[in-house]
């Protein structure tokens, strides 16, 4: 397997497009923030004293990735179609937030890299909307699940591949 941002000589170059077909992509991205039960019992009942937590972290994870270029520097810039970011309370032995960000755009190149940013970006907005009240929080996992479109096609995470797995051995 050959990487596709670094040249013959070994230099980190952009890739040229130029040639590839338009075509309908999406990158859905996961990404988890763990937390005290207290953080997120306050953060459902909206008791955060910054605000509305998931509503700051939502707008927070489309800005982003609609930024993404100015933060990887070999990305190119997408005219994304749609951007949907959702959240998942969950408690269980561990608790929190699951985000997930759905990335759409027609084009070049793939959006997971704004998928992938949403969810990050969307979990440090979390974390700092309620670092006052629990600077313990984790943030974890965060990984594609699929991504649609391009030459390559479609791929999705395995069900049994955890945040460290091998995905090219699925």
């Amino acid at each position: 397997m050959k990487l596709t941002h670094v040249d013959e000589s070994g230099k980190a170059k952009m890739v040229d497009v130029t040639d590839k077909a338009d075509t309908h992509r999406v990158a859905i991205a996961e990404g988890k923030i763990y937390m005290k039960k207290a953080t997120l019992d306050m953060i459902e009942a909206s008791e955060i004293a910054k605000g509305d937590v998931l509503a700051v972290a939502r707008v927070a994870g489309i800005m982003s990735a609609k930024r993404t270029s100015n933060l990887i520097p070999l990305c190119h810039t997408i005219l994304l179609t749609s951007v949907n970011i959702d959240f998942t309370s969950f408690r269980e032995e561990k608790m929190g937030i699951i985000i997930t960000a759905e990335v759409i755009s027609t084009g070049k190149t793939g959006v997971e890299m704004e998928a992938l940013t949403a969810v990050s970006v969307s979990a440090l907005t979390i974390y700092d909307m309620c670092k006052a009240v629990d600077r313990g929080m984790i943030i974890s996992g965060i990984r594609l699940l699929e991504k649609k479109g391009g030459k390559s096609g479609t791929w999705k995470a395995s069900e049994h591949q955890d945040n460290c797995g091998d995905s090219d051995s699925q």
